[in-house]
């Protein structure tokens, strides 16, 4: 009899055991699914999980519509945050200034500095310093390479109308060195060679006379005049020139080139205005012309009602309205070397030369 209820109470042990691990295990699965239920509520649908174009753009739109109204509100407390700080003549709260690759680059040493002495006594005896200082008057022959293309003509006459006293001469079967001792010898202070490849320009070679240095930049995203949508035609008054973010003495050297192709009496009257702006070592070349249009605008009380006349007619107010025009072309330059002297291509030495080596971090500039 002892043996059979010591069997017994084993097994009402072991059942029991049994139904307390199946409890725990319950109580996990639904710990588990309750888990899963928040996670699929929190869980936002994003626009790519769904397949359904239709549905999938309207949740876009949506999303983009939420971010914006986010957007307004947080610029609106803001704005009022400063605003009652200046009432109470308290000191604003500073805003934040976004993270970008620019403001955030690799220290140079060579950046230049406005109390840079020794920058400015070089700029009185460089190459440029004789066109930049109006004692010699800028003229450019611009030829192409042997195997010249279809946009590179077109390219080439737009280049024309851009640059004041530029001449276009084919190449032929004459080499570049010829072709630097003829310019030289006819006092052209600078030659443009535009390089084409597949029926595209990709290179610019712009070689100073006669002294040098050569710069050779690589040419993308090319769009001539006739592809930019409602495009100007420039005139023949000399443009106004802007150069932007040219920040090391390399930069300095590059913007002081490009400086001396362009005259330095612009005529104002022309409305002409020719950038080149440097970003994260790309030179983006960009031609505009300002209009100015007038344009009636209705004028209003101090109570924001509108201002009527002694009959009761509304009074309208001429306004004067400016805006650009762009008369292209666009382009994009980079710097691939910068080279003494002339072109030569075998014994000339060389200022500066990009190096794949030197692309192993997005935030190290050198223009």
């Amino acid at each position: 009899m002892g043996g059979k209820l010591k069997k017994s109470e084993n097994e009402a042990m072991a059942e029991y055991e049994n139904d307390v691990e199946l409890d725990t295990s319950d109580k996990k699965r639904d710990k588990r699914k309750k888990k899963n239920k928040e996670g699929e509520e929190k869980r936002e649908i994003l626009p790519s999980m769904i397949k359904n174009k239709e549905k999938r753009s309207v949740v876009h739109a949506k999303l983009k519509h939420l971010k914006k109204v986010e957007k307004q509100k947080k610029l609106k407390a803001r704005d009022a945050s400063e605003k009652r700080a200046l009432e109470l003549g308290e000191e604003p709260p500073p805003r934040q200034i976004p993270r970008t690759i620019e403001n955030t680059r690799e220290f140079d040493e060579t950046i230049c500095k406005p109390d840079d002495d020794e920058l400015f006594a070089g700029n009185d005896t460089d190459e440029f310093s004789s066109v930049l200082r109006r004692e010699r008057t800028p003229k450019i022959l611009i030829t192409t390479c042997r195997f010249n293309s279809t946009r590179g003509p077109l390219f080439i006459s737009e280049l024309l109308s851009v640059i004041p006293n530029a001449i276009y001469k084919k190449r032929g079967t004459y080499n570049l060195k010829d072709i630097v001792k003829y310019a030289s010898n006819m006092e052209f202070t600078a030659i443009i060679d535009v390089h084409t490849n597949r029926r595209e320009p990709d290179a610019l070679l712009i070689i100073c006379l006669p002294y040098g240095p050569t710069a050779h930049f690589k040419l993308s995203n090319l769009v001539l005049r006739k592809d930019i949508k409602n495009h100007g035609n420039p005139t023949n008054h000399k443009p106004e020139l802007v150069l932007t973010n040219f920040t090391t003495r390399l930069g300095h050297r590059v913007g002081r080139l490009i400086q001396s192709l362009f005259p330095q009496e612009p005529n104002f009257r022309g409305r002409r205005v020719v950038t080149f702006h440097n970003q994260r070592d790309f030179i983006f070349f960009r031609h505009h012309r300002y209009i100015f249009e007038t344009k009636e605008c209705k004028q209003n009380d101090s109570k924001g009602q509108k201002g009527k006349d002694a009959k009761g007619e509304k009074i309208s107010q001429e306004k004067v309205v400016a805006r650009l025009q762009e008369c292209g072309p666009q382009f994009t330059l980079k710097l691939i070397s910068l080279q003494n002297g002339t072109f030569d291509t075998k014994s000339g030495e060389y200022e500066w030369v990009h190096k794949p080596e030197m692309d192993t971090s997005r935030r190290r500039f050198f223009l």
